[in-house]
C-alpha cells in the first residue's frame, strides 16, 4: 500500500507513512500536484494505486466512489479549534495502525477528533466498489 497524502493535509503524514514502511507514499506538493482540481487529484491516485489521504470527505468521498476498483481513501476529520500538526500525526498514525493488516481496495476509512476530544474511526465499502 502506498498513500498521496492531499494538500489540505501535513506532507509530515508521508514522511510518518514512509517510517511504517509504505516507502512509496509521497505528499501532493512533492508531486508538483498542489493545485490540481480534486477530480483529477482523484484520477491520477486511482491511476497510479496510491490510497488517498485527505480532510475533504465531503468532495472526495463521492469522487472517489465514482472510480472503479480505487485503491482507497482514508479522511482524516478534526473538530474545529483542535487541528494542528501533533493531532494529524498522531490520527494518521492510528490509520496505519488499524490499516496493518487491511487491504483498503474499494473501501473508505474515516478517523475523526470530535470536539468532545474522542476519536472515531469506520471502515466500510464505497458504494460503487
Amino acid at each position: 500500500m502506498k498513500f498521496l497524502i492531499d494538500e489540505c493535509l501535513s506532507p509530515r503524514l508521508a514522511t510518518i507513512a514512509r517510517e511504517r514502511g509504505y516507502a512509496e507514499s509521497t505528499h501532493v506538493t512533492w508531486l508538483g500536484l498542489g493545485a490540481w482540481q480534486d477530480w483529477a487529484l482523484v484520477r491520477r491516485a486511482v491511476a497510479d494505486g496510491y490510497v488517498l489521504v485527505t480532510n475533504d470527505r465531503a468532495d472526495f468521498t463521492s469522487l472517489m466512489e465514482r472510480e472503479s476498483g480505487h485503491p482507497g481513501l482514508v479522511c482524516v476529520t478534526v473538530a474545529h479549534g483542535l487541528n494542528s500538526l501533533g493531532v494529524q500525526a498522531g490520527l494518521f498514525q492510528l490509520v496505519l495502525t488499524r490499516l496493518a493488516d487491511e487491504d483498503l481496495a474499494g473501501r473508505v476509512l474515516e478517523i475523526a477528533l470530535r470536539a468532545d476530544r474522542t476519536v472515531r474511526i469506520d471502515l466500510y465499502a464505497s458504494r460503487m466498489a
